[in-house]
């Protein structure tokens, strides 16, 4: 397969690779979101990505989750995972899109490929939480017509969405390349 570095040089656009929670460019994207949850929340982003890192890292592999990692030019620019909630409903946890990225469809490209793993692994519910002040998240979900449901929490906001039987997950674009990057199983 070669190095993150070596097939994008190769290749035009963006790459989008399924990642163990240690790869580096898992690592990479959870320092790049403890920091955006540290400027948005406060608390310092090492200890957010701490609480990122120690979150066991078979709760984002197969067979019940998966990790994913969109790099462009070598490095991370988008990404998100999801992991078993219950038996039927996929939690999404760490969606995130680099700063100088957003508004550009990344995170829906992630989402997408996300909706359609969890599909593939028999989900037929989705469910996210996110803070109140994530406003992009919260947009993305609703786009995604995901419905907002009473959290229970104060400061966070859930959404659900039905993947139910047969279901179809967003539109992706064409031509966007998928590799498998050291998914080690649990």
């Amino acid at each position: 397969m070669g190095t993150p570095s070596a097939i994008d040089m190769r290749a035009r656009g963006l790459r989008l690779y399924h990642v163990h929670q240690e790869h580096p460019l898992a690592v990479a994207l959870l320092a790049e979101l403890a920091i955006d949850h540290s400027i948005r929340y406060g608390d310092t982003a090492g200890a957010i990505h701490r609480r990122l890192r120690d979150c066991p890292a078979t709760d984002f592999a197969a067979p019940d989750g998966d990790l994913l990692v969109l790099v462009d030019h070598g490095g991370p620019v988008a990404g998100g995972g999801f992991r078993r909630g219950d038996a039927t409903t996929a939690e999404l946890k760490r969606v995130w899109t680099a700063r100088e990225h957003r508004r550009a469809g990344l995170a829906t490209r992630v989402l997408a490929e996300l909706e359609a793993e969890m599909i593939r692994l028999g989900y037929r519910r989705v469910a996210a939480t996110v803070g109140d002040r994530q406003p992009e998240a919260r947009a993305l979900y609703t786009a995604a017509e995901f419905a907002e449901v009473a959290s229970g929490i104060a400061r966070l906001c859930r959404f659900e969405k039905d993947l139910g039987t047969g279901a179809r997950p967003l539109g992706t674009q064409s031509g966007a390349a998928v590799e498998v990057l050291d998914r080690r199983p649990g």
